[in-house]
């Protein structure tokens, strides 16, 4: 960077930080997160000569065309909410026959785009991973076979976990548990309320700060599984999380896109954005409600945020870092809670990058706004369901006994 590109850096610092309201952030690198339209999906039923029928007329369905291309193939055609976008083409939709019959469902993206999801179905209740026999792959495009009947068989990217959904696990969750306030940091662009979990035991004044978030983009869904072991393991009254929330205050954040959850979109929110871009200038709703949330709770309770976890999912697993660590809140925390994983969770290996970030993301927003340890936590699309559980739970109980220890 020249003279003359910092002079320019630190000045628009000065005029950000100046601003009234929510600090503002700067980054290296700006990312222009203005609202955008998005192209909503038609919600219908499609029904076909032969009597097969698809539907995306429910919360988090994501199909944008169904056709009969012979006796027994079908073609479902999946576009995103708008573009530019990553390759993440999520699907969900519904499918039935008024006869027993064996289909084979082909799969169409819109230019650019290919299947990256491996399909999940239910039948009767229960989510699994199709077997892999029924799936094939030519030339690009991905087929799936499956036995229809006049029983519902939903077929989706991941499982399908809308806000209602979450909201649902929210109030199961903390049943019973007075330490462990449900509050709200305003609504969505369409009127969705915000959930935050306020978690804390004794008195939250001074108590150092620890932030949780889930669901930017909203097919990451195994990030929202292992944030909720995360979160459940915090909540289990034994010796050692007491002693953490005597200590810590939690406030975490369990659906942060949910207009883009419900819409069935592959990234962005209502308004054609993703949000972990907008970790500067706050131009969505979402991030700005967050931002103010937090900010508030800090200001009045002279406190200040320790650490920030955002939970994700990728191709595979992976954590995303800040390397950045001499100053901040716990300069050694990344270090002793990786070994602490890899000694406690047989046969892992922490799969770590580190990089500080040039762009408006969660974990740069926690190093250069808080001061903070910042960490993007993304779980991988195949990892099972199982192995997410085992590593969401070592990992906050080493989080909690490195903690109470600093």
């Amino acid at each position: 960077m020249n003279f003359l590109s910092r002079l320019s850096y630190f000045l628009m610092l000065s005029v950000l930080v100046s601003c009234s309201g929510v600090k503002k952030v700067p980054f290296e690198n700006y990312v222009d997160t203005s609202s955008k339209k998005i192209k909503y999906q038609n919600k219908q039923a499609y029904t076909t000569a032969s009597g097969v029928s698809a539907s995306n007329q429910f919360d988090g369905a994501r199909l944008n065309g169904f056709t009969q291309l012979n006796d027994s193939t079908f073609l479902v055609r999946i576009t995103p909410e708008n573009v530019p976008i990553n390759n993440s083409p999520y699907y969900s939709f519904k499918l039935w026959s008024k006869t027993p019959k064996i289909a084979h469902i082909q799969f169409e993206y819109a230019e650019g785009f290919k299947h990256r999801y491996p399909p999940k179905i239910n039948v009767n209740g229960k989510w699994e991973v199709l077997d892999s026999t029924l799936v094939s792959v030519k030339d690009d495009i991905t087929s799936i076979k499956l036995n229809l009947s006049k029983d519902t068989t939903w077929v989706s990217a991941q499982k399908v976990v809308s806000y209602t959904d979450t909201r649902k696990w929210v109030d199961h969750t903390i049943n019973g548990l007075s330490f462990v306030k449900l509050r709200f940091a305003g609504k969505t662009n369409l009127g969705k309320e915000l959930p935050v979990l306020d978690i804390f035991k004794g008195e939250k004044k001074n108590k150092p700060i620890i932030i949780l978030m889930t669901r930017q983009h909203p097919p990451e869904v195994t990030g929202f599984f292992a944030f909720q072991e995360f979160l459940s393991t915090i909540l289990k009254e034994n010796k050692l999380s007491t002693e953490f929330l005597n200590t810590y205050r939690i406030l975490a954040f369990p659906i942060m896109n949910p207009d883009g959850v419900d819409l069935g979109h592959w990234r962005h929110n209502a308004n054609g954005i993703d949000l972990n871009r907008d970790w500067s200038r706050y131009n969505q709703i979402e991030v700005k409600n967050a931002a103010t949330f937090i900010t508030k709770e800090i200001k009045s309770n002279t406190s200040k945020i320790v650490l920030g976890l955002d939970f994700h999912s990728t191709w595979y697993d992976i954590f995303y870092t800040n390397k950045k660590r001499e100053g901040t809140t716990f300069p050694k925390f990344v270090d002793d809670w990786f070994t602490g994983l890899e000694k406690n969770v047989s046969g892992y290996k922490v799969n770590e990058a580190s990089g500080n970030s040039t762009k408006p993301v969660s974990k740069g927003w926690f190093l250069y706004g808080h001061n903070a340890v910042g960490i993007t936590y993304e779980i991988g699309d195949k990892t099972p369901l199982n192995e997410i559980q085992r590593i969401g739970r070592v990992s906050a109980e080493e989080m909690m006994r490195i903690l109470i220890q600093k």
